[in-house]
């Protein structure tokens, strides 16, 4: 499968904090050069703007060196949708905390057609639930298309949308 990412600053602050997710980062120059070697050119100017859009600030690295880091909380300021995740049925607490919370107060009925999944959730409560979920980065969601009151998710799976209802309703009554 190919992934292809345009051109934007969506996308390029994207590429920014995979980077960052992916390897300790010394410098913005050091940054640059690996988008671009991922084949995002950008100039530093730039890059600096996105470090500071996304949150991202420097911190002391396990050898004691200043790196990039971006928040820890997951849905949090700075924190990133997408990408490859941790939510694989072991995930830390915060993620199946705030999912979970969520997910309770929130979901009120899941149906599945072979790769998707039909949320249903109070008027008006769609776009954060979707939203959550996607910063969950819970890797056997391909992505969520949310409404006023429903939210539409895709699996990654052709034929995994009844496994990924289930334990959408089991987060929900906090059965994990």
């Amino acid at each position: 499968m190919t992934v292809t990412r345009p051109g934007t600053k969506a996308s390029r602050q994207a590429w920014v904090a995979a980077t960052l997710a992916d390897r300790p980062v010394r410098s913005q120059e050091e940054l640059a050069r690996l988008l671009a070697e991922r084949g995002m050119p950008v100039t530093q100017a730039t890059l600096s703007r996105d470090l500071e859009e996304i949150g991202a600030v420097r911190v002391r690295g396990a050898d004691g060196s200043l790196v990039y880091a971006l928040p820890t909380e997951p849905g949090g300021p700075g924190s990133r949708p997408g990408g490859v995740g941790v939510l694989a049925g072991i995930e830390p607490d915060p993620v199946r905390s705030r999912l979970s919370r969520t997910a309770a107060e929130l979901l009120i009925s899941a149906e599945a057609s072979a790769n998707m999944v039909v949320l249903r959730t109070p008027a008006g409560a769609a776009q954060f639930l979707a939203s959550v979920l996607d910063h969950a980065s819970w890797p056997t969601i391909l992505g969520t298309v949310a409404g006023d009151d429903t939210v539409l998710v895709i699996s990654r799976d052709p034929a995994g949308g009844d496994a990924l209802a289930t334990q959408l309703l089991a987060l929900a009554e906090r059965r994990h």
